[in-house]
């Protein structure tokens, strides 16, 4: 005899699920205690300061710059003075001159590598991230840059005068004479520097900008020295007026400048316009290239 089946168990109704609860943290979680904030200028000037400090190429070309600066200098007073030559309408301070344009080589190398090393490491992509402002890192690592090449040539050229007037016995350099040889030199060789910087972003490779730099200014001297044929006699004139070299050693000595060309302070606003239309470029080729 066979057992009548249990009829299934009526399907209980559809029941819409319970809405799930807000994710809760769970206890113990790490919480930074560093606030989560865009970047600011100030962060942008602490993160090039931190960076160009301490690197090994940093010390290394500013450790040759003072050597420069302080060995040449010093050794051209002492033969000077060992000499007995006459120093009768010749600056005391013009001696400084070679030290300088020796030491332009340094800092110039030192702005291409500011910007065109981060290039070439890759680590502009980091830099980017932190900061996504190209103009606030830009302005940063030129502010950076400019302050201390300015602090240094200027400590350095104004020690290297004062041993050059200590050792020579010649006539004693006037204000205006002293502030152009430091302050004037000073600003002149950081505003150079900034515009090997601005070169350095142009063409995002150290050996290639540095080169570029060098020729800028080297090659309107050179130039102008082969220049033998009469109807080159003003192109040649104005070479070896506005060369570097020749602007530079205005502030030593403003009796070198030729009627026409420039004076006073008139190279470091030749340089200022020059950094600043560079500057411009290297703005906008950040804000539109992908790094």
């Amino acid at each position: 005899m066979t057992t009548p089946s249990t009829p299934p168990a009526p399907q209980a109704p559809y029941q819409q699920a319970a809405p799930q609860q807000a994710y809760q943290q769970p206890q113990g979680f790490y919480t930074s205690p560093i606030p989560v904030r865009p970047a600011t200028l100030g962060d942008a000037i602490a993160s090039e300061w931190t960076k160009i400090r301490s690197v090994r190429s940093t010390m290394w070309t500013l450790g040759v710059m003072t050597a420069l600066l302080l060995v040449i200098g010093v050794l051209a007073a002492l033969a000077v003075s060992a000499s007995d030559s006459d120093m009768s309408g010749t600056p005391v301070l013009s001696l400084g001159f070679f030290g300088v344009l020796l030491g332009t080589i340094c800092v110039i190398t030192l702005g291409v590598m500011t910007i065109a090393s981060e290039y070439g490491t890759g680590m502009i992509r980091t830099t980017l991230t932190a900061c996504p402002s190209r103009g606030r890192v830009l302005g940063a690592k030129a502010l950076v840059f400019f302050l201390l090449s300015f602090v240094l040539t200027t400590v350095m050229t104004s020690l290297v005068a004062l041993i050059q007037t200590s050792v020579l016995d010649a006539a004693s350099p006037t204000g205006e004479e002293w502030t152009r040889a430091t302050v004037g030199v000073g600003l002149y060789v950081a505003t150079l520097g900034l515009l090997a910087l601005a070169v350095g972003a142009l063409i995002r490779h150290s050996a290639g900008a540095i080169t570029i730099m060098i020729g800028l200014v080297l090659l309107p001297l050179v130039l102008a020295i082969f220049m033998f044929s009469d109807s080159l006699r003003t192109l040649q004139e104005k070479l070896l007026e506005y060369s570097i070299p020749n602007q530079l050693s205005i502030f030593y000595d403003n009796s070198v400048t030729s009627s026409g060309g420039p004076s006073g302070w008139d190279p470091l606003w030749i340089m200022l316009g020059v950094t600043a239309v560079a500057m411009g470029g290297a703005y906008l080729a950040m804000s539109r290239r992908d790094v």
